[in-house]
């Protein structure tokens, strides 16, 4: 049973990760505005209007809205994908580094865990990247000091790192330390590195068009301003609740689809990329604690011909 199965009230009240602290002060106004037409009204006014109600229909209004949040979690799924891919080619790249490139000496050792740290550098880098931020300390501690100092003020880091593990293989091949086809599939997963970096690159600098979101903020409004003079009629004194409620409605969703659609930042409801690098790093940590040396023959995985026969008969 999930997390919010089990606490579904306690999910439905809280307040960190929502958008209620940023749409309810909207809301607010637009029920004070209902106040005031209500006000209007009770002193005989002639601020009823039903025929507003056909100002904006209801439809077009729910249309844009649902177009406007599938968007922008599209683009969230497609941030989330290519992470998910990122974490597949490295743990494979990581794999193939340790078992596939030949240690001939201690230093051959030494460099394929600095090209696998590397490859954590290149998760860190492209996280850092896509949030626009300086580089610190979890970039540090994964790479050489001279390499640290050249990424400095670079346009794109995480492509200089690509680089640097692009040039590590192509030095183990001309050392003789792996086979072609291995170089092949290894350049294949760097690159698989890279074009992930390119689709999150594609969502950040493809920002939801002008024109649409100030159409749709402006219909917002219009609706939630008209809508006392559509019900006060009607509602009288729970004109101001109810516009409060259908305000907050639908601001709400309109926020909900500004908040997913750069899912690379740091809120609550951006993807949790300090915990996918983290995920990435112990899994070559864990990696690099096994021994790339042990041969076939000492792990038996298939039974031979005669003990098979033996079993069969026991």
């Amino acid at each position: 049973m999930s997390f919010e199965k089990k606490r579904w009230l306690q999910t439905a009240l809280q307040v960190k990760g929502s958008v209620v602290p940023k749409v309810l002060p909207r809301s607010i106004v637009c029920g004070l505005f209902g106040l005031l037409i209500t006000i209007a009204f009770l002193e005989g006014l002639p601020v009823s209007l039903p025929a507003l109600a056909s100002l904006i229909p209801n439809i077009v209004l729910g249309l844009l809205l649902v177009f406007r949040t599938n968007t922008a979690y599209d683009r969230f799924w497609e941030g989330r994908k290519a992470w998910g891919k990122l974490v597949n080619d490295t743990r494979n790249l990581a794999r193939q580094i340790w078992v596939a490139i030949s240690e001939k000496t201690e230093r051959d050792r030494a460099d394929k865990i600095e090209a696998l740290h590397l490859l954590v550098a290149f998760s860190v880098a492209m996280k850092t990247h896509l949030r626009q931020e300086s580089f610190g300390s979890e970039i540090e501690k994964l790479i050489l000091p001279e390499h640290f100092i050249r990424l400095q003020g670079i346009q794109n880091p995480p492509l200089r790192v690509a680089f640097w593990l692009g040039d590590y293989l192509q030095y183990q091949y001309q050392r003789d330390r792996i086979k072609i086809h291995q170089l092949t599939e290894m350049q294949n997963l760097l690159n698989g590195l890279v074009d992930c970096l390119g689709a999150c690159e594609r969502i950040l600098k493809t920002p939801m068009p002008v024109a649409y979101a100030i159409h749709l903020k402006q219909l917002l409004l219009l609706y939630c301003l008209s809508l006392p003079f559509q019900i006060v009629e009607n509602l009288g004194w729970w004109t101001t609740p109810v516009v409060v409620l259908v305000s907050f409605t639908l601001f709400g969703i309109e926020a909900i689809g500004i908040e997913i659609e750069n899912p690379f930042g740091r809120d609550p409801n951006d993807l949790p990329l300090d915990a996918i690098c983290e995920t990435m790093l112990k899994n070559v940590q864990d990696l690099i604690e096994l021994s790339p040396t042990t041969h076939p023959q000492d792990l038996p995985l298939v039974a031979t011909y005669e003990e098979q026969q033996n079993g069969a008969h026991s």
